[in-house]
């Protein structure tokens, strides 16, 4: 059995994310997601929930076939200090064999640990990202195409366009990045 680790924020999930997973899943038995910064909601750049984040992720992935025994969703709050987070990631997640990301710290810190780390061949990254899905709700541009259509119904379910809107006016300019 060969089992994978992804790290997101998935503030929200989006089409890229669910195209990252799905080809990860077609090179490994089963996937560790992490929803990393667990514990950051209701700010611009970190709008949701855990919870409502692994609301969006279960069901993006339900959408496109993807069976819940494929994959673990463990959500890992952020740590004071980079070493103690991928310790705390080592210790909630199952055993697994390779970390897949494109972010240079987190491939660092993994490769520190003389982990196998893979890059993850992405989709058009200036669209598809969740500061380009914020943004174009904060700005009444056209998000929708962005992210699979179970995530547009848990966003309107949780409110989420208000929301953003909402914190977007309470937030600093430093919290729209």
């Amino acid at each position: 059995m060969k089992r994978g680790l992804f790290v997101g924020r998935f503030q929200p999930i989006h089409k890229g994310h669910v195209e990252a997973l799905k080809r990860v899943l077609s090179e490994i038995d089963e996937i560790v997601i992490v929803i990393g910064s667990a514990q950051r909601s209701h700010e611009f750049r970190d709008p949701f929930t855990a919870g409502e984040r692994l609301m969006m992720v279960r069901a993006a992935l339900h959408e496109v076939g993807v069976s819940p025994f494929d994959y673990y969703l463990i959500p890992v709050p952020d740590a004071p200090m980079h070493a103690v987070w991928v310790a705390e990631i080592d210790s909630y997640a199952p055993p697994f064999d390779i970390v897949y990301s494109n972010d240079p710290l987190t491939c660092r810190l993994f490769k520190e640990l003389h982990r196998r780390v893979q890059a993850v061949p992405l989709l058009d990254r200036t669209a598809y990202s969740g500061t380009e899905v914020r943004r174009r709700i904060l700005d009444g541009e056209e998000w929708r195409e962005l992210v699979p259509m179970s995530v547009i119904r848990v966003i309107d379910e949780i409110h989420g366009v208000d929301r953003i809107r909402e914190l977007a006016l309470t937030d600093t300019p430093l919290g729209r990045a």
